[in-house]
């Protein structure tokens, strides 16, 4: 018995020594870094090989030089961990420790986001989409980093376009169809109910397979993503309609951003910046010729008149009301209004 407590006075005794080293330690730093890279796990829907795979794998080797030991990126592409909701749960338990997002899985960590991109037809181009959102998103990184999130870029795929497997012109043909719709979105299809459309939820993995099936016959995408997973062939249409942009980002938990030197930190960041313009600018540009490529391969496309058009854009307009304070919060559904009214009258030519 003398033993066992001589031992355990030793062991209390080398406790406290420990602690009191690890004060001393303290008056002379702040924080202690973990030796050895920090290992950062990203998941991601985009496909592997895809430009924003590639992307990504520069900006991990960048990492992996950067100062301090680097970081180890390590890249789950192909959505190999789940849908983004998922991959969002992952991030939150620590399976997971950064992410290729959409505003869907965005959105799951601050809803705000959905402003970014949940307004269908309701930009002419990438000037008005860019400025509207550009002083968005300032907010939308205070609000992230709110939730114990940094935000390391945005980038977007481009404009989203409807393919179909029968050709359609009007509003009211969509309606007819058996539309592909975000699984992680419930509101969204709520909504689409609720409008007399037809929405099968889906991951984005099952899409090629249930236009094979019949399952569905219409899906919303980037024609970069359509032309790579092949969705002309069976869904040889498409409407030449700017649906909306595709916007994500990179996004990171921020208990392990900070768990990283400072000097470590600056270098990563700038290399994610990069990968985003790199990201942003290619999937603008290879959209336009993945379009070109696919009506090279038999894909048909339906050019909008000024009056379709005009159908259109009011078709998506009944949305709006429904949209604001359930997909979109209230109060940056009315910035954003407010922000593409302002463009609008300012760029407008003076009589």
């Amino acid at each position: 018995m003398t033993k066992i407590l001589l031992t355990k006075n030793r062991l209390a005794g080398g406790c406290i020594l420990a602690g009191g080293l690890m004060l001393l330690c303290g008056l002379n730093s702040t924080k202690v870094w973990a030796a050895g890279p920090t290992r950062v796990s990203l998941g991601t829907l985009a496909p592997r090989g895809s430009i924003y795979h590639q992307s990504l794998q520069s900006m991990a080797e960048k990492w992996r030089q950067a100062p301090g030991g680097g970081v180890r990126l390590v890249i789950y592409p192909d959505g190999t961990q789940g849908g983004e909701a998922d991959m969002v749960r992952l991030m939150r338990v620590g399976t997971l420790q950064a992410g290729l997002l959409t505003t869907i899985g965005l959105s799951e960590l601050e809803p705000g986001v959905a402003g970014l991109q949940s307004f269908p037809l309701a930009f002419r181009d990438f000037d008005e989409f860019d400025y509207v959102n550009q002083r968005l998103r300032p907010m939308m990184e205070r609000r992230l980093a709110d939730k114990g999130f940094v935000m390391l870029f945005w980038a977007d795929a481009g404009w989203v376009r409807y393919f179909f497997k029968e050709p359609i012109s009007t509003p009211e043909e969509l309606k007819q169809r058996k539309l592909f719709a975000w699984s992680g979105s419930v509101e969204q299809v709520d909504i689409m109910k609720q409008l007399g459309y037809n929405p099968v939820p889906l991951e984005t993995a099952d899409i090629l397979t249930s236009l094979q099936t019949g399952l569905i016959n219409a899906v919303s995408v980037p024609p970069i993503y359509a032309a790579r997973s092949q969705f002309h062939n069976y869904a040889p249409h498409m409407l030449d309609l700017k649906w909306a942009v595709l916007v994500g980002g990179l996004v990171i938990k921020q208990s392990t951003w900070e768990s990283i030197p400072p000097e470590t930190r600056k270098v990563l960041a700038e290399a994610a910046e990069a990968a985003g313009r790199e990201i942003q600018a290619n999937g603008r540009k290879e959209g336009d010729e993945a379009v070109a490529a696919m009506e090279k391969r038999g894909l048909k496309v339906r050019r909008m008149t000024p009056e379709l058009e005009a159908r259109w854009v009011a078709a998506a307009a009944e949305t709006y009301p429904k949209i604001r304070g359930t997909i979109v919060p209230a109060d940056i559904f009315d910035e954003v209004q407010r922000l593409l009214k302002e463009y609008r009258s300012s760029s407008s030519p003076s009589p």
